[in-house]
């Protein structure tokens, strides 16, 4: 059972809302379809995330009170009301799936009818009820053998195979953050995955194309997603982010997190520096009184404090995208985005660590430079663009390259049988 409306269409008035749900930020935003290829953002809410973990609700109210209020605020400044929200999905359950199914097509040329029966046996093969399917995405077919077929139909053979990518999440989260979404009197149009989204928003056609990974550095989240030939090839979630460099920064000094938040903002790095043992920094102590009891230490130990968890992360991304088997997918290109990932340092950290060309990564898409500018606001940007896609061509949403147009056309039967 699926817990969410898949009827991209109902977003009315050429309106689309997206609602980027995560452990640190709620953020709406409001946009109107201008054209083929554009859309202009009417009104945009923020707030500070309350009930939820690591992509997981932890308390129910809390989230629907940052839901509402986030809503409220893009509607105030957009000046409409909205129904209709695609959500973004995170956390560690999300999970990649890579099978092949395969039928007999001898005797006739391979039609529509073929395809559409081969795609029904894939569904069937994925038989694990908790959980659903986020999106599905068709990589290939081969022939009698015969792989790197693109498009099977009108010719002849004895056996067809499909290969498929299946992005799931766990049933119990999903089913209670479309809780949270329908109590704060909003409809799902469609739940995206953040990592998938965020690489909608930042990444380039020939990178999506030739492959690459994208990693977004959430608040309490880590999570990774690969392209390759136009298509989502693997992604996953790890539950650690900027929230915990500021539990650590927190411990090791005593101190509140508001300023634990504040030192890793204004002197936190990744990496050391020769001038660090003689900068001086000022620590206010929790429990005591403004401006009576406080610390002072070089910055020196505040780069200790930060590098091994930004080492950590980086080292757990690498060993993930090692067992998953998708180097050779990726290349030698890695794309970073998140708050987190503006961390002075983070960037060297992740060139040294995974062995590969790093860019830092923002929404490309976007007209308001303000918005663009933003490295939180990638994964909102990425749930505009894929509902911007699918209210145009109520197909998947990634970019149309030429890979692409091919396995598009499979689209609309993906979407019935889904």
């Amino acid at each position: 059972m699926q817990y969410w409306s898949r009827h991209h269409s109902r977003m009315r008035g050429g309106l689309i809302a997206a609602l980027d749900v995560g452990s640190s930020k709620v953020c709406c935003a409001i946009a109107q379809v201008q054209g083929k290829g554009y859309f202009e953002i009417l009104g945009v809410g923020q707030q500070l995330s309350s009930g939820i973990k690591s992509g997981i609700v932890i308390d129910m109210e809390e989230v629907i009170t940052s839901i509402v209020n986030a809503v409220h605020t893009a509607e105030k400044m957009a000046g409409v009301t909205i129904r209709d929200v695609i959500v973004s999905v995170n956390g560690a359950h999300l999970k990649s799936t890579n099978y092949a199914v395969e039928i007999n097509v001898s005797g006739h040329p391979i039609d529509d009818a073929d395809i559409r029966g081969v795609l029904l046996r894939s569904k069937a093969a994925r038989n694990d009820p908790t959980f659903q399917a986020l999106h599905t995405v068709p990589t290939g077919y081969a022939l009698d053998g015969s792989k790197g077929i693109r498009d099977p139909r009108g010719m002849y053979g004895e056996r067809l195979w499909v290969y498929i990518h299946t992005l799931l999440g766990k049933s119990t989260p999903l089913y209670n953050l479309s809780t949270c979404v329908g109590k704060s009197h909003l409809e799902i149009a469609g739940l995206v995955a953040a990592p998938y989204a965020s690489g909608l928003a930042c990444l380039v056609e020939d990178e999506m194309e030739l492959g690459v990974v994208l990693i977004d550095m959430g608040g309490s989240t880590t999570s990774f997603t690969v392209f390759h030939e136009g298509q989502l090839r693997h992604t996953e979630c790890i539950p650690i982010g900027g929230s915990h460099v500021t539990m650590d920064i927190a411990r090791c000094f005593s101190t509140t997190l508001i300023h634990a938040e504040r030192l890793k903002t204004l002197y936190g790095s990744a990496i050391p520096s020769a001038a660090d043992d003689r900068e001086m920094i000022t620590v206010p102590l929790v429990g005591e009184k403004r401006g009576e009891g406080t610390n002072q230490m070089p910055r020196s130990t505040l780069v200790s404090v930060i590098k091994p968890r930004i080492e950590e992360t980086f080292e757990y991304v690498r060993d993930r995208l090692a067992k998953a088997g998708v180097d050779p997918l990726i290349g030698r290109r890695v794309v970073l985005t998140g708050g987190a990932s503006q961390l002075a340092g983070v960037r060297e950290v992740a060139s040294m660590i995974l062995e590969k060309n790093i860019r830092l990564g923002k929404a490309i898409h976007l007209v308001s430079p303000e918005l663009s500018q933003d490295f939180s606001f990638t994964t909102c940007a990425g749930l505009l663009s894929y509902g911007h896609a699918e209210h145009l061509a109520y197909l998947h949403a990634l970019p149309q390259t030429k890979s692409k147009k091919i396995f598009a056309k499979m689209g609309s039967f993906l979407r019935q049988i889904w």
